[in-house]
C-alpha cells in the first residue's frame, strides 16, 4: 500500500480505526479479501502469494504492509514482503527474520488497544509507538509535519470526521475521505492515484480498506473502485 491512516481514540467505542490505500501496476493480478490463509483474511497476491493488508478477526488485529526507501535485498536472496502483514497479524508481533532478505518496508501492527509501525529502509530497523490521535504513513514513513502534501491535506480531514458510535453503524464521511474527497488523480494532494507509464503500463490506486477494530469485534469494509463512495461491500462481520 502507499497510504495508511490510523486514527486512535482509547475512550471511543471504536478505538482504532485504520484506513489503507492499495497502489500497484493495474495488470498484477490479485484476488479480493477472504481467508485465503487459515485465520487470516485478506486480499491475495497472486504474483508473490502474499497480501498488503491481513486481518486476524480472532485476535481483532490488522497488519498492513507499504513500500519503503533504502537499499533493496540482494536478488539472489530476496523473499517477498507480502508475508510480512501476515505474519504479524498472526503473532502480534515482528517476527525473528533476516531482514536483509526483504527490500524496505513500514509495517503497521494495530489492534483495539494502539498501533505500532516498524520502518526497514535494508540496513536499519526502527519502531513507533503510535500515540492518541490520526497518523498517516506512507513510502516515505510515519509523516508528522506538513512537508506531505497528501498528508498535510488529508491529516486534518480525517482527525475531523466523526467516528462511527458502533461496529454497525454507517461510516459517515470516512467513506468519501477514504476514496480520495473528489480530487483529481493529477493533484499532488490526491491519495487515489493513477499514472500512464513511458512504457504503456500503468500505476495507480486498485482498493481501499476500511476498519474498524473495538473489543466487540472487527468491521472491514472494502471496495476495487477506489474513487466511489458509495461501492464498498463488507468483508466482515460475514
Amino acid at each position: 500500500m502507499c497510504t495508511v491512516v490510523v486514527s486512535i481514540d482509547p475512550s471511543a467505542e471504536i478505538p482504532l480505526i485504520l484506513v489503507g490505500v492499495r497502489d500497484e501496476f493495474t495488470t498484477r493480478p490479485w484476488l479480493p479479501p477472504a481467508e485465503h490463509w487459515p485465520g487470516l483474511i485478506g486480499g491475495r497476491d497472486l504474483q508473490a502469494g502474499g497480501t498488503w493488508l491481513a486481518v486476524d478477526p480472532a485476535a481483532r488485529r490488522v497488519g498492513a504492509l507499504l513500500n519503503g526507501r533504502g537499499l533493496l535485498a540482494p536478488e539472489d536472496t530476496r523473499r517477498s514482503r507480502g508475508e510480512l502483514p501476515l505474519r504479524a497479524a498472526a503473532a502480534g508481533r515482528l517476527p525473528d527474520l533476516d531482514l536483509t532478505r526483504y527490500d524496505p518496508f513500514h509495517l503497521v501492527l494495530a489492534d483495539p488497544g494502539g498501533a505500532r509501525v516498524w520502518h526497514w529502509n535494508g540496513t536499519e530497523l526502527g519502531v513507533d509507538e503510535l500515540p492518541a490521535g490520526t497518523h498517516m504513513i506512507v513510502n516515505s514513513g510515519w509523516e508528522q509535519g506538513d512537508d506531505n502534501e497528501r498528508v498535510a491535506f488529508f491529516r486534518p480531514l480525517f482527525a475531523k470526521a466523526g467516528r462511527p458510535p458502533a461496529l454497525d453503524a454507517p461510516w459517515g464521511e470516512w467513506r468519501e475521505l477514504a476514496t480520495g474527497a473528489g480530487l483529481p488523480p493529477e493533484d499532488p494532494r490526491t491519495m487515489i492515484i493513477h499514472q500512464e507509464l513511458p512504457d504503456g503500463r500503468a500505476y495507480g490506486s486498485l482498493s481501499v480498506t476500511l476498519l474498524a477494530l473495538a473489543a466487540g469485534g472487527v468491521r472491514y469494509d472494502f471496495t476495487d473502485d477506489p474513487r466511489d463512495p458509495a461501492a464498498f461491500r463488507r468483508v466482515l462481520p460475514e
